[in-house]
């Protein structure tokens, strides 16, 4: 089977839960190829086995995003075995809540190496391979996050962090024009996530005060992106933001 001509490659980093997992199922209905990355074996192999699809390959690749090595055998395992990368799901992140005067050291730089690093490395790897290739070119979506421009309280490391995406996302779609290379960002609101739904417990608000908030089913997040991707590279969302209509997002603070 000729994947140039037939089917797209998707790349998703941090598909072993949440997002990354809910993004492999929608991008599986669409028929990708896809290559699940994340630090756990045991939770890409939960994912592959949630998809269904006769037509779908899928490969679950272990792999440490801040790993820079390790990063560049992940890409190497996808020239070699799929030939290349229509898609890049640039996802995998994590989040340590504290304030400032009390955020250790060692946790800024977690949060940073991951989710900064990181995605760097992955964006670097996609572009290398994409400029290459032939037909050329392809598209990155990173995910960044609403907290981006507007911060929750105790998130300073978090929030800077995905700053930081909206700067790479940007840089990436200027130099990437050259290389018929689309890239965009996605920011998303109180999805039903592991991580998400904590919010409907209980989030701290601006004033200080707890509030639960509302919540917005994930699959509309997997949705967006088969939207972003299902443009021709001729045209890109440069940014969208897909969150749960009744969330504290505009105004907040």
């Amino acid at each position: 089977m000729d994947h140039k001509k037939n089917y797209k490659i998707a790349l998703i980093t941090g598909a072993g839960s949440g997002i990354g997992r809910t993004v492999a199922l929608a991008l599986a209905e669409k028929k990708y190829h896809l290559v699940l990355a994340g630090r756990r074996a045991e939770a890409l192999e939960e994912t592959a086995a949630l998809l269904q699809g006769g037509t779908n390959k899928v490969s679950c690749i272990p792999t440490d995003v801040t790993d820079k090595a390790a990063v560049k055998i992940l890409f190497k395992k996808i020239q070699n075995d799929y030939g290349r990368l229509d898609l890049l799901f640039n996802n995998a992140g994590i989040g340590i809540g504290a304030s400032i005067e009390d955020l250790a050291t060692d946790d800024w730089l977690k949060v940073m190496d991951t989710n900064v690093n990181g995605a760097f490395y992955c964006l670097q790897g996609a572009f290398r391979m994409m400029k290459e290739q032939d037909p050329m070119g392809g598209r990155i979506i990173n995910n960044g996050s609403i907290s981006a421009d507007r911060p929750r309280p105790n998130s300073i490391a978090y929030t800077a962090s995905k700053h930081a995406i909206t700067g790479m996302t940007k840089s990436a779609s200027l130099e990437g024009r050259a290389w018929n290379i689309a890239c965009g960002q996605i920011d998303i609101g109180n999805a039903t996530t592991d991580m998400g739904s904590a919010v409907s417990q209980g989030a701290k608000q601006a004033d200080g005060s707890l509030k639960s908030e509302p919540l917005m089913n994930v699959k509309h997040v997997g949705e967006a992106i088969v939207y972003m991707d299902s443009l021709p590279l001729e045209a890109n969302v440069q940014s969208m933001t897909v969150m749960a209509s009744a969330m504290p997002y505009i105004g907040r603070g």
